[in-house]
C-alpha cells in the first residue's frame, strides 16, 4: 500500500523552473487525452480567486465587529459566542452574503470551467460557496460534501431538511443598513457604520422545532445531511464507479492537509489502484505525493489563477527542450 507522507516541494522562482513548465505542458497534453476528470478542491481555490477571509476584505465587512471583539479574520468571528442571536446573525449574514451571494472578484472559477467543459468531469469539493454553479458547473456534476452557505438547518438538528436562506439574508444585511447595488456587490450604509444587531422577527427558527436555526457547515455530528446532499454523494460514487478503469486525471487544487482524508488521501488510493489514472496537484507550498504514485503523478506549485491561465491560453507556454 502507498505511504501517505508526501515530499513537499520549493515554490522558489516556480515560473523561472524548467520542471515547472514541463509539468504544466505535461498536465496540459494529459488533459487533453483524458477520458474523465475528477476536481477535488479546497479552500485555496476561492482564496486564489479572491475570497479572502481576512486583510482589506475583512476589514471592509467586519470593521466594527472587529473593533468590539478583536477579531483578526471572517472564521474567528464565526465561532464567537454571542450574547443575543440578533448580534450572531448579523455577523452570519454579512458572512454569508458576501461569501454565498456576491462574485468572486477573480475569474478563477470560469477559467476552470473553460479547462474542463468539454471533458467527461466530476467536482467533489469542501469548498461552500456555491463558486462552482456561479462559474457555469453542471449542479448534477458537483458534491458539496462539507454543507452550503446558502443553506439553513435546524440547531439541534430534529429533521434533515435544509432550507434556502438568500432571501432571509438579503433582508438582515439591509436591515443593518447595507445597500445591494445592481451586480450584487455589498455596499456600506452612507454613514460607514452599519448597526451590528438584525430585528428579531428575522432571527431564524426552526418551522418544526422552534429551536434557533444553525447553517449547514460540517463542524460537527449535527451537520445535516438532507436528500440533496445524499443524491450528490450517490451520483459521486456512480461516477467513479464508471471510471473506474478508465483513463481519469485525479485533479487537486489547493486541497491542504486539515481533513485530507476527503479529497487527498482517496485520490492516492485510486490513482494507485487503476493504473491509467494520473493524479495532479496544484497548490502553494504543499504539494506531493507517495512515492507510489510518483510516475504517474503531476505536481505544481504555484498561483492557481496563473496556473489556469496558462492551461487554457496557448499564448503563454513557453516550449521546454
Amino acid at each position: 500500500m502507498y505511504s501517505k507522507t508526501a515530499t513537499m516541494k520549493s515554490t522558489d522562482n516556480y515560473w523561472d523552473n524548467r520542471k515547472t513548465k514541463a509539468s504544466i505542458a505535461k498536465l496540459k497534453k494529459e488533459l487533453e487525452s483524458a477520458d474523465a476528470v475528477v476536481i477535488g478542491a479546497g479552500a485555496g481555490l476561492s482564496a486564489s480567486a479572491g475570497f479572502a477571509y481576512t486583510g482589506e476584505r475583512f476589514d471592509r465587512y467586519f470593521h466594527d465587529f472587529a473593533q468590539k471583539y478583536h477579531f483578526k479574520d471572517m472564521y474567528a468571528g464565526g465561532f464567537y459566542p454571542y450574547e443575543t442571536l440578533k448580534e450572531h446573525w448579523a455577523y452570519w449574514s454579512r458572512y454569508i452574503y458576501i461569501n454565498r451571494y456576491m462574485n468572486p472578484p477573480k475569474p478563477v472559477y470560469h477559467k476552470l470551467y473553460d479547462l474542463v467543459k468539454d471533458k467527461d468531469y466530476f467536482v467533489l469539493t469542501t469548498n461552500v460557496d456555491h463558486c462552482f454553479q456561479k462559474a457555469g458547473f453542471d449542479k448534477r456534476r458537483l458534491f458539496y460534501t462539507q454543507g452550503d452557505y446558502g443553506l439553513f438547518q435546524c440547531g439541534r438538528p430534529c429533521h434533515q431538511s435544509t432550507y434556502d436562506n438568500e432571501a432571509l439574508v438579503r433582508e438582515m444585511v439591509k436591515a443593518q443598513g447595507y445597500v445591494i447595488d445592481a451586480d450584487g456587490t455589498l455596499l456600506l450604509p452612507e454613514n460607514g457604520s452599519p448597526k451590528m444587531t438584525v430585528p428579531s422577527e428575522l432571527i431564524p427558527y426552526c418551522p418544526k422545532c422552534k429551536e434557533p436555526m444553525s447553517m449547514n457547515l460540517r463542524a460537527d455530528n449535527s451537520f445535516v445531511e438532507d436528500e440533496g446532499w445524499h443524491l450528490a454523494a450517490g451520483r459521486y460514487a456512480d461516477y467513479l464507479r464508471g471510471h473506474q478503469n478508465a483513463k481519469v486525471i485525479f485533479l487537486e487544487l489547493a486541497v491542504g492537509f486539515n481533513t485530507p482524508g476527503i479529497i487527498k488521501y482517496p485520490f492516492w488510493r485510486m490513482t494507485a489502484e487503476n493504473s491509467e489514472a494520473v493524479y495532479a496537484c496544484i497548490n502553494y507550498r504543499e504539494t506531493g505525493c507517495p512515492g507510489e504514485i510518483e510516475g504517474r503523478s503531476i505536481c505544481i506549485n504555484g498561483d492557481i489563477g496563473e496556473i489556469l491561465l496558462r492551461l487554457i491560453n496557448k499564448s503563454h507556454y513557453i516550449s521546454v527542450t
